[in-house]
């Protein structure tokens, strides 16, 4: 039986590179991508026979049209696409924002997002299978102060995973979501562009979720049997409620 196979985007770090770790250890072929070239070579050179690299800048649809026949000319179209790339940046109040971070967060999670997944559904849907998981965030379901461009692509996010799902259930296409609470990654790192101590701050007093704990579920999610759909599994700490209800120790 041949692998199946997987793509994941943002797997150079955090959620992305536990998902693909865990996707090779139980003999998947996962093409990982990111835009970080030593990463996605390091982890490809630990599993030489059951993956392949691209470096890739999903906001550039200039490298996902190269993308594309990257896997066309490889065969390697996906049984799952994994949307994992994504980011917050900054956590100002509107009036305050940097109209860059705002680009950036809407290219990366929803233009992103789009561009990659609109060029692959065709190549699904010709076959007749296919699972797309979305990575959202508990931001998808709850808006909270000082992130309202942030929530807002989270939202679309959750509007695009629900919309494709009745467009492509004719056509033996699985669309689900994962929405995370609060995940120690470089998530806060990025949003505070590299300010350690204020990053550190956000998971004090509390155990967050770890990396794996998402990728377990992405990899449950994918394993379920054909009549079995997992929709959306929205899973947060022990210590989290909502994006405001945190108990901190």
């Amino acid at each position: 039986m041949e692998k199946r196979i997987v793509i994941i985007t943002g797997a150079t770090s955090g959620i992305g590179k536990a998902t693909a770790e865990l996707f090779l250890k139980n003999d998947f072929f996962v093409v990982i991508t990111g835009r970080r070239e030593g990463r996605l070579k390091e982890l490809n050179k630990k599993w030489p026979n059951s993956s392949e690299f691209f470096v890739i800048d999903i906001r550039r649809k200039t490298d996902v049209d190269h993308f594309i026949k990257f896997i066309e000319e490889k065969k390697l179209i996906p049984d799952i696409l994994i949307n994992n790339a994504g980011l917050a940046a900054g956590l100002a109040p509107a009036h305050e924002a940097d109209w860059a971070d705002w680009e950036q967060m809407i290219d990366t999670n929803v233009k992103g997002l789009l561009y990659l997944t609109h060029q692959l559904l065709p190549l699904m849907v010709n076959r007749k299978s296919g699972h797309i998981i979305n990575v959202g965030s508990v931001a998808g379901k709850e808006v909270y102060p000082n992130g309202a461009v942030y929530c807002a692509t989270k939202f679309a996010v959750e509007a695009i995973t629900r919309g494709l799902r009745m467009d492509l259930l004719p056509h033996n296409i699985k669309v689900s979501s994962v929405s995370p609470g609060m995940v120690e990654t470089e998530f806060s790192l990025v949003r505070f562009k590299g300010n350690e101590e204020r990053a550190k701050k956000v998971y004090e007093g509390l155990t967050p979720l770890r990396p794996e704990d998402i990728a377990e579920a992405i990899y449950w999610i994918a394993g379920r049997p054909p009549h079995v759909h997992i929709q959306d599994i929205w899973i947060m700490p022990a210590a989290q409620a909502s994006p405001l209800v945190i108990n901190r120790n």
